[in-house]
């Protein structure tokens, strides 16, 4: 996804902040937009909903708008519940999830294993960084990674096809405790589980 590029604060900040992120933020919640946009920049679906994230590996995004989904990982397993379909997917959490954005958030390691990082300029207050996966075969071809006034506000994602997903956050919250019956899911009576 092409992204205007003005002037604006110091570009290594957002590296500090990425670093940050990664060291001292154990646990992570925030009220999400997310736009999905096709090959020519065109918005194509628009959804919203509030997640959780803990690290190592456990993360829980619930959609609200347009449709109820729940993306749950327990660390070991990776749950998606569509209340609309009344069905629930269930697989192995390591199942080439390593380079997903949701598992990068969540995961533990040295990120430079993984991804070259690049600093980019600051635009519209947001501190830039762009992740590029070392792996090809991870979905995406381009991540990048926004902070304002050193939290996370925002990640965008480029994948070989040249769709977009722009994810914003709202009112992050760091290292405050979450319930760990927030990463757990068991599928409601008479859901159709795939998978298991």
């Amino acid at each position: 996804m092409a992204m205007p590029v003005w002037a604006a604060g110091n570009p290594e900040s957002g590296v500090d902040s990425l670093r940050h992120f990664f060291k001292d933020v154990h646990s992570f919640s925030a009220r999400f937009k997310q736009v999905v946009f096709d090959e020519t920049q065109k918005p194509v679906q628009e959804s919203s909903g509030t997640l959780w994230i803990e690290r190592p590996n456990k993360f829980r995004w619930d959609y609200e708008k347009p449709y109820k989904q729940q993306i749950v990982a327990d660390g070991q397993r990776l749950w998606v519940y569509d209340a609309g379909l009344q069905q629930a997917t269930v697989r192995d959490l390591t199942g080439g999830l390593s380079d997903t954005p949701a598992m990068l958030l969540a995961g533990k390691g040295r990120l430079e294993d993984n991804f070259t990082i690049q600093p980019l300029e600051a635009q519209g207050g947001i501190e830039w960084v762009q992740l590029k996966p070392r792996r090809k075969d991870g979905g995406y071809d381009d991540i990048r990674i926004g902070f304002a006034q050193g939290k996370l506000r925002a990640i965008e994602m480029v994948d070989g096809f040249g769709h977009a997903t722009r994810v914003t956050l709202e009112s992050p919250r760091e290292n405050a405790r979450i319930e760990p019956a927030r990463f757990s899911f068991k599928p409601p009576e008479g859901v159709d589980v795939v998978g298991e």
